[in-house]
């Protein structure tokens, strides 16, 4: 006894259409066939079992039948061969069911199956339809489709157990057995084909809601590499922006101070005598050519060739010497503490400070003193210039334009890279310190 979605749950491939298809058939056709079958056999034993009358009243019951069968049919639109699950709400098989008009054709039917079989036992051959579509066209109501099942399974015993009415007290007793048993049957295994409809429903929706889980992660899935696309995209466009800052800061930090003294050293000596000229001339060569090695290891991202063959306090100590010697300003280094080996990071960044510090003690501050501090202090590096120049409000620096002015924002944009910082003291008249310091990272 199919019930309703039973053919197809959630499925619309092949397999279970063509089994949908094939129950469609039968319960179109099926009575008609059933019917033809019974009439035979009643025909063929009518002679035993059947007088004149009820031999005429059988044939008018037939044709009530085939009238009944073909009213139903012709009256209903035929059923989508493609209807089976719709959102998990199981669709039914049998055209125009269930309804009013489906219990009133079940009602008639097994009505005239009852008369018939009580006619002619062999009638119960087409009785017994009622078995395979009583939940299809009494659904939703359990009630009503047990009624049915009950009445058929009447119909039955009385076939089974010799013809209605009973012939005898052992005909009664094999009627009320046979009933018993009929009905337990149609009864219960319409109660297993409904809990199995219940949980072809609850499958169907399982797989709808799955359905709809796939579609929410494919959209998922397609906004994530978007989003991917688009970080992709912003990493590419943050690391051009970064690498233009960093040879913006080496520019600065190499091309721009090598070719500021530079152009002192050719101012001077256009005012010295040729002895001290030429003096003034070879810095400028030499100048020059530290310059040009400068830009060129940082194009190639490589560390100061102050660097190359000498720790940071020995490439400290020689620059901040050259530099008195080239400026005429007093200056002195220190270190203080045990000298740890650096990342080469970390020391080249702590010597380009320094190296834009004494550039902008040169160039700005007018002083005739200054001294540059390397302390390993535990954890941390420091980095202290001082200066006794005219100093300047650190809450309303320079505007940055062609003379100056970048070289605080580097310096800070330095630290910041290595998680260090910067910090500035300074006043009108009082000279300037600068104090780097980042966190100590050894090098391994």
């Amino acid at each position: 006894m199919p019930v309703a979605g039973e053919a197809s749950v959630g499925v619309s491939g092949g397999t279970a259409t063509t089994v949908e298809e094939r129950w469609r058939q039968f319960f179109r056709w099926g009575p008609y066939v059933l019917l033809g079958i019974a009439t035979a056999l009643a025909g063929a034993t009518a002679p035993e079992l059947m007088s004149g009358p009820e031999m005429v009243t059988a044939g008018g019951l037939v044709a009530a039948v085939l009238a009944l069968q073909l009213g139903w049919h012709t009256r209903r639109p035929p059923a989508s061969p493609s209807a089976a699950v719709d959102g998990g709400r199981a669709v039914v098989l049998v055209p125009g069911a269930p309804g009013p008009g489906s219990a009133a054709y079940f009602a008639l039917r097994t009505a005239l199956a009852f008369a018939l079989t009580w006619l002619n036992p062999f009638f119960a051959v087409f009785a017994c339809v009622g078995y395979f579509d009583a939940v299809q066209l009494l659904s939703p109501r359990p009630l009503f489709v047990r009624a049915g099942l009950l009445a058929v399974a009447l119909t039955m015993a009385g076939s089974q157990s010799g013809g209605l009415p009973p012939a005898s007290a052992l005909n009664w007793v094999a009627f009320g057995g046979l009933f018993l048993l009929n009905a337990s049957l149609a009864v219960g295994l319409a109660h297993l084909d409904a809990k199995e409809a219940e949980k072809a429903a609850e499958r169907s929706a399982t797989i709808a809601q799955l359905a709809r889980a796939n579609a929410r992660l494919e959209q998922a899935l397609a906004e994530n590499a978007t989003l991917q696309a688009q970080l992709v995209l912003q990493a590419r466009e943050a690391g051009v922006a970064d690498e233009r800052r960093r040879l913006a800061a080496e520019i600065h930090d190499t091309l721009a101070q090598g070719l500021t003294g530079i152009i002192a050293q050719l101012q001077a000596a256009d005012a010295a005598g040729p002895g001290q000229a030429r003096v003034h001339h070879r810095r400028a060569a030499a100048l020059a050519r530290h310059s040009l090695g400068e830009a060129r290891r940082s194009v190639q991202d490589l560390s100061p060739v102050a660097l190359e063959h000498d720790t940071l306090p020995e490439a400290l100590g020689k620059t901040v010497g050259a530099w008195a010697e080239r400026t005429g300003i007093g200056a002195r280094f220190t270190a203080t503490g045990t000298p740890h080996p650096l990342h080469e990071e970390v020391a080249a960044t702590l010597l380009r400070i320094a190296q834009e510090a004494l550039a902008n003690a040169e160039r700005h501050s007018g002083a005739t003193r200054a001294g540059v501090t390397l302390s390993y202090m535990g954890d941390e590096v420091v980095l202290d210039i001082r200066d006794d120049g005219r100093g300047f409000d650190p809450a309303a620096p320079p505007a940055r334009d062609s003379h100056g002015g970048f070289g605080l924002d580097g310096m800070r944009a330095r630290a910041e890279r290595l998680a260090g910082e910067v910090g500035i003291e300074s006043a009108p008249g009082e000279g300037t310190a600068v104090s780097v310091r980042v966190p100590l990272a050894r090098h391994d």
